[in-house]
């Protein structure tokens, strides 16, 4: 496989990854019974972990044996670059949910970019509700205008929405 060709599958992979965990988010983790894991997330930490976190361990699972498979297991070129796309995704998605808009690490970074400030700002609206019905907003590196999220939320039979609490805000 050339270098544009897997450089081109590994940017597909990771676009396809955004909507496959808008998906899992939506249908699987505010569904019954992903509910179990997630709900952790939606409520105050008590320590480092959540059991939320499982859902990132779980779906590592595929990066790894694709990138095993890829570069040890004779699978091909493909496998090497999907399952760096995936992992790609990972980190990316860590970045953004867990440092910069749940700061579960030390850090000084400010959201200035219009761009960060509405995939935070949506982050903080889908967390707004406490049920698993009636949130909004279920991708991670894309968001809808902020506007619409709140329309959506206020318009929401389901939702049973948080009191507010003051988050280490910087925005």
């Amino acid at each position: 496989m050339s270098l544009i060709s897997g450089l081109l599958l590994f940017l597909a992979t990771v676009a396809f990854m955004e909507g496959f965990a808008y998906v899992v988010h939506r249908w699987v983790m505010h569904g019954r019974l992903g509910w179990v894991h997630h709900a952790s997330h939606h409520r105050a930490r008590s320590g480092r972990f959540e059991l939320n976190d499982l859902y990132g361990v779980i779906f590592a699972l595929p990066s790894i044996v694709l990138l095993y498979g890829g570069v040890q297991g004779g699978w091909g070129d493909w496998a090497a670059w999907v399952g760096a796309g995936i992992a790609a995704y990972g980190a990316i998605y860590f970045g953004f949910h867990d440092v910069i808009v749940h700061r579960r690490l030390e850090h000084r970074i400010i959201p200035r970019s219009t761009y960060l400030k509405r995939i935070v700002q949506a982050h903080r609206i889908h967390h707004a509700v406490e049920s698993r019905e009636g949130s909004v907003s279920f991708g991670f590196i894309y968001a809808p205008p902020v506007e619409r999220l709140k329309a959506e939320l206020a318009d929401s039979e389901g939702a049973r929405i948080r009191a507010p609490v003051r988050i280490n805000s910087v925005l």
